[in-house]
């Protein structure tokens, strides 16, 4: 083995658990919408993935935890069989957390012996365990969404860490424009390390030249926009989006209340007066795309984005979930800020590379089928591990979503 992967495997499972440490165990079993999937879910079903793929194929003898919990922890794989319906996992107050816990060691234990004989750590092995660490670390991230949606819509907004309360004001950089010149450049994911199948098939692309804006728009930059009408204003919206707008009466971002006034929104340090300076969070397409025509702009493609990165943009961990500890960061240095804090909308529908082709078996159903009415959006967030995030890496959601770290930056044609 090129790498070691019981002190990986340890490592990621362990950071999985440290997420849900806060949590009381009422809190493991809430579902407010269908997109939020109970904790408790998450924990058995990366649990389940490992079980599943690695320990039923590869470890003789190995027994099966519980028999029923490939029904129940199934998420989307119809290959693998029957599983209970999204919308339904809320409602399974058995099996307890304790036992979703237990199943965790029961699995852990077993991937360790598993992972202590070389001789089965064959690449076909070496490659579902890749993906199934990486699967976990997507899961982390939607644990970070789902707990703050789960407490976010708990009538006394408590906080997910017993912290000191900060009710801040700043001001970030101003917003300024950079030009990349058009030519023809490369996209996609090149060399050997690990990568979701979406991103392979590197290709050419041409690009018009264009300008991209140096950060995040701010809350309070949104906050114009909500002043001056952007939501009772019908011609910023494509038709779906004002359709949606309507429909569920939508009128300012995620977890924005007014309160006697003035705009409040929930953090993980509870209900606080809205900080300026931050990037705006949990925004939809439809939102993003609107504020950008309302400001004359538009959204970058994500080819826009990946060169524009490329060129501009630097790691820094202090932006992703090993430095972030799921606080927002004020964009001072903000030119090359294009990883970390908030996925980042872009005007790219979700479609294959050319040359893609869906990968044989269960894995397969990974990303491919999901190919469909989604949006990209690119750059990692603050419940991103950054050993995870690629510049390549492409993330999808529905544009009316926007319970998930997501925010935006501007750009212009030229």
């Amino acid at each position: 083995m090129h790498k070691d992967y019981k002190e990986l495997f340890t490592k990621v499972r362990s950071e999985t658990e440290e997420i849900c440490s806060p949590l009381e165990v009422e809190d493991y079993v809430v579902q407010p919408m269908s997109d939020v999937s109970p904790p408790k879910w998450h924990l058995g079903h990366t649990t389940w993935f490992f079980e599943q793929f690695i320990l039923v194929p590869f470890l003789g003898n190995y027994t099966l935890f519980h028999p029923e919990f490939n029904y129940v922890f199934n998420s989307y794989y119809e290959s693998v069989g029957a599983r209970v319906l999204r919308t339904d996992r809320g409602n399974l107050s058995r099996p307890t957390t304790q036992q979703v816990y237990e199943y965790r060691a029961h699995v852990n234990l077993h991937m360790q012996q598993l992972l202590g004989r070389s001789e089965l750590i064959t690449e076909e092995v070496q490659f579902i365990l890749e993906m199934g660490l990486n699967h976990e670390q997507q899961h982390q991230e939607l644990l970070v969404y789902d707990i703050k949606y789960i407490l976010g819509n708990n009538p006394l907004f408590p906080a997910y860490k017993n912290e000191k309360k900060e009710a801040t004001q700043t001001k970030a950089a101003p917003l300024l424009f950079k030009t990349i010149d058009e030519g023809i450049y490369s996209i996609g994911y090149d060399g050997d390390g690990f990568h979701f199948d979406n991103e392979k098939g590197v290709h050419q692309v041409y690009i018009n030249p264009f300008e991209i804006s140096n950060r995040l728009i701010t809350n309070a930059e949104y906050l114009e926009f909500i002043n001056d009408g952007g939501y009772s204003s019908f011609q910023y919206w494509l038709a779906e989006g004002w359709d949606w707008v309507k429909e569920q009466k939508v009128k300012a971002p995620e977890y924005w209340h007014l309160v006697d006034g003035e705009w409040m929104y929930y953090t993980f340090n509870g209900l606080l007066p809205i900080n300026g300076g931050e990037p705006v969070a949990h925004i939809s397409f439809f939102e993003a795309d609107a504020f950008a025509r309302w400001k004359g702009c538009r959204l970058p493609t994500e080819f826009e984005w990946e060169v524009a990165a490329n060129k501009l943009g630097t790691l820094d961990d202090r932006n992703f979930s090993e430095g972030a500890d799921f606080r927002l960061n004020i964009q001072e240095a903000a030119s090359s800020h294009y990883f970390g804090n908030l996925w980042e909308w872009t005007g790219s529908a979700y479609r294959p590379y050319p040359n893609y082709k869906v990968p044989e078996g269960a894995l397969g159903e990974y990303n491919g089928k999901f190919m469909i009415n989604q949006q990209v959006l690119r750059g990692g967030s603050i419940a991103t591990p950054i050993n995870h995030f690629r510049t390549t890496y492409r993330n999808f959601f529905h544009p009316q979503l926007r319970w998930m770290l997501s925010g935006f930056r501007l750009a212009k044609s030229l």
